[in-house]
Parts: structure tokens; sequence; C-alpha cells
């Protein structure tokens, strides 16, 4: 495996960051992308402080005319292009459904659908050609698991494990795994870019629940690091027969198994307590009163 060419999206930070550094120091050659020469130069400073080498490359995921000739470039100086992919780039879109507009929506999908798959599209044909390879779309608990205020990120989510699962069977055929990483709760930084939209003070429906956003932020900080992904990313890689899913954290693998065995009722209530939509029911006073008589 070591010495094979990888395409890492979104390296400049938290899980594309962490998963370029991984590979580049398994032995792999990296290529990384960020959106502007500074974030590339950055790039490049965080592997050569790592002890390693990634080789950045300027790049939007979402304008299909840069990738389609970025990976054509590589393919013309990489005999046939990169052995493995990972679609890491994201972004998360948060906020009532009623008030996303169409244009973040769409957002939203070009992102974390559209590119991933036209990436993929794209590498596919040269890895048909030298029998194998893999593709690694990092998805999130958000594609099992959808909560309130984040329905646009669960559907841009969901849409990419429904298209990773139908390319997994169309391109096993040739020798190509494709894998999915479902990370829980991590520090990588998303959250802080993507609460624009969540409720704000003076919102008719929602603004009560103002708080929301930096709670979410406050959260966020406390998160572990991004490291268990990128090993699993790295697992991935290396392994003869890789699975088709992965869960990486206690939180999502505990908040799936909740997700199976709660009849959808109980789960959208607990949901809608955790995000403040709900209050938990409380026992009267006088009740309280008379329990705590009757078993003392």
């Amino acid at each position: 495996m070591a010495g094979r060419r990888v395409l890492v999206t979104g390296a400049t930070s938290g899980i594309g960051l962490a998963t370029a550094l991984e590979l580049a120091r398994a032995g792999f050659r990296v290529t990384g992308t960020a959106r502007t020469p500074q974030k590339a130069q950055a790039l490049s400073d965080a592997a050569a402080d790592a002890g390693c080498v990634v080789d950045p490359l300027v790049l939007d995921v979402c304008d299909a005319e840069a990738v389609t000739e970025a990976v054509h470039r590589m393919s013309a100086t990489d005999g046939g292009g990169p052995w493995a992919v990972v679609n890491n780039a994201g972004h998360a879109q948060a906020g009532a459904v009623e008030d996303v507009d169409d244009e973040k929506a769409w957002r939203q999908l070009a992102v974390n659908l559209v590119a991933p798959v036209r990436i993929a599209r794209l590498v596919l044909p040269g890895m048909r050609e030298r029998g194998g390879g893999r593709i690694v779309n990092i998805s999130s608990f958000s594609g099992r698991i959808t909560n309130p205020f984040m329905g646009w990120y669960a559907a841009s989510k969901s849409g990419l494990e429904a298209i990773s699962d139908a390319l997994r069977m169309e391109a096993a055929q040739f020798g190509v795994r494709v894998v999915l990483v479902e990370p829980g709760a991590f520090r990588t930084g998303i959250w802080a870019r993507g609460v624009a939209d969540l409720p704000t003070a003076g919102q008719p429906a929602y603004g009560h629940l103002s708080d929301l956003g930096q709670a979410l932020l406050d959260k966020s900080a406390t998160m572990p690091g991004p490291e268990p992904v990128a090993r699993t990313v790295r697992h991935a890689l290396t392994a003869a027969r890789p699975r088709a899913r992965y869960l990486v954290g206690a939180d999502v693998k505990l908040a799936v198994l909740l997700e199976r065995l709660l009849p959808t009722a109980a789960a959208d209530k607990a949901k809608a307590i955790r995000t403040g939509i709900r209050r938990p029911q409380t026992v009267p006073e006088k009740v309280l009163g008379e329990l705590i008589t009757r078993f003392t």
C-alpha cells in the first residue's frame, strides 16, 4: 500500500488534516485539497511539522471544471490517477427546515453529495483500468440519525450513504472498494461555520431556542480530536477486505443502537427534549412529596 497516491479533499483542518497526516506518515503519497493558497501553505507547514509530506492542491470541490482538470492532470502524472480518494470536504448547514433558503440548501447538497460523487465518477475509469482502488466517503452520524435543526445536513449525508451503497455494489466487480466512515462528535470546526441559521432571538417560531447555537459551539470545543477517524480511514485503505461501514465513536454507536431500539415517537421526543423544543416532564411537587413520604 505504501507509496500509492491518495487524494484527500478538505485536508486543511479537522478530519481532513488529521487524515492527510496519518496517511502520509503511513507511507502514502498524499495530495490534500485546500480552497485557498494560504490554506495550502498552512497544510504544507503542518505536514512538515509532523515530519511528513503532503502535496497541497488548491481546489474548490464544487467547481466542476477545476475538479475535472485536476483529476485529469493527476491521471497523466500518476499512472491513471489516484489509487484512493478520501472524500472528506464537507459543510454543515444548520437551521430549521423552514429557515434554510434554496441557495443554502443547494450549497449543502453540492458540497456534501454532488462533489464527492463527481470525484468518484472521475477517478473510477483509472481505478477500473488498474483493476483496483479505494473510495472512502466521510459521512456522519447524521447519515443514520436525523436531529431537529439539522435536516439539510442529514439529507446530504443520507444521500451520500445511499449513493455509496449503490457505488459499492457497482464498482466491486472491478476491484474497487467503496467504504463509508461515519464519525460521531469530534472536534473539527465544521460547526463553527455552520450555525448561522440556527434559531435567533426574535424569530416567531423558534426564537425561544436562540441559545442553541452557542450551546452547540460550547459543546464542540470539548469534543475529542479527530485522530480516531483518521486511523479508521488508514485501516480502510490498508485492510485487505475493509468493511462497508465504520462507525467511529462510542456516542454514535450508542445513538445508532438506540435509534434501532426505540419507537419513533420515543426517539422523536428524546431529540426534541435534547434540543429544547420540548421540556422534559416533571413530577408535580405534591406527588413528589407523597412518593418521598411513602418510600422513606
